[in-house]
């Protein structure tokens, strides 16, 4: 019987070359599903290298240009913008992110009208425009969830006015999307969409970011006190469910790869896209390990696949241009 049935059957029929095996692949990789975050400074003049994540930069105005450009070029036609503010624009409330004519929203007006065909992704947290490093306002000592709101919803709506196309509450306080959507609402953006980190875990997987935004936390208050808790899975769940019913189009979850039971259980159980971030730390993880030959190259759309293949719809990732460039002469 056993033999009969080894005879009939022999899955490696499927695995004998390069040309079966995509033939019948159950997931692929498309770089249309990819997106590139990408840093911008309000003072340098020429791109930085981050020495905590090799082979990405701190861009100027100028370099940022030329970066969208180059991406668009390769087919990447989806970014997400991380701004990095000078330390004398801000202040314990991250007042500056609330002003319609500061850095980002200028800088999202331009992108859009020199790239009209770009999916502009515009970050809505306080964290880089506070002195605190926190992504709330701080009252007593608690971040406190009402007031931050007011501003989060301010801010989501002047980058809406600006022309992103996207807006993508990363903050974690309660009630932020509904209070976002209304807004966008009143302000007549019926069409912007919303992006909700709806499972952004506390994670040590950030630092670089931090490093990148200039938005490391001083000492005092934990990000623990609003961000998820990492042995938590049901409660992203319902993290997601309430964000859908305040009126998020698409759901996230970060970081990435230590959180794939994540992305499965949210995907699995409500009816909308969900993405993943390939967060900075991870990034660097795997840069170092292909710098230090650890490992090869490959090891890139290895993990991009494992994201889709536990339920992702697209991959927000440090390494959407490297896919855009090489991901066909991998083997």
């Amino acid at each position: 019987m056993l033999n009969n049935l080894f005879q009939k059957v022999r899955p490696r029929r499927l695995r004998k070359n390069k040309v079966i095996r995509n033939l019948v692949s159950e997931t692929k990789l498309f770089k249309s599903k990819l997106i590139q975050p990408l840093f911008v400074s309000d003072s340098e003049q020429e791109k930085k290298a981050i020495d905590s994540m090799p082979g990405q930069y701190l861009h100027s105005r100028k370099t940022l240009f030329q970066e969208v450009h180059e991406l668009l070029t390769l087919g990447i036609n989806s970014v997400a913008l991380f701004p990095n503010i000078s330390n004398c624009k801000k202040d314990i409330n991250g007042t500056e992110a609330l002003r319609s004519d500061n850095f980002v929203c200028n800088l999202v007006s331009e992108l859009k009208a020199e790239f009209p065909q770009l999916v502009l992704i515009t970050d809505v947290a306080l964290d880089p425009y506070t002195d605190s490093g926190h992504d709330g306002i701080i009252v007593g000592d608690d971040v406190d969830n009402d007031e931050t709101l007011k501003s989060l919803e301010i801010m989501a709506a002047n980058l809406a006015n600006a022309g992103a196309d996207i807006v993508a509450p990363s903050d974690m306080m309660d009630g932020r999307v509904g209070r976002i959507r209304k807004k966008l609402e009143e302000e007549n953006h019926k069409d912007t969409i919303i992006l909700s980190y709806s499972a952004k875990y506390a994670s040590e997987f950030y630092g670089p970011f931090r490093d990148a935004v200039g938005s490391k936390q001083v000492q005092g208050i934990s990000k623990d006190t609003y961000q998820m808790d990492k042995r938590n899975l049901e409660e992203a769940v319902k993290e997601a469910r309430l964000d859908l019913d305040e009126g998020a189009d698409i759901l996230m979850v970060k970081p990435g790869m230590p959180y794939l039971d994540v992305i499965r259980e949210i995907s699995s159980k409500v009816d909308a896209p969900v993405f993943a971030y390939q967060v900075s730390g991870e990034y660097a993880m795997l840069q170092l390990g292909i710098d230090k030959k650890i490992f090869k190259h490959n090891v890139i759309p290895e993990t991009l696949i494992s994201f889709f293949r536990a339920g992702s719809s697209s991959v927000i990732t440090y390494y959407a241009k490297w896919v855009a460039e090489n991901y066909d002469n991998i083997s």
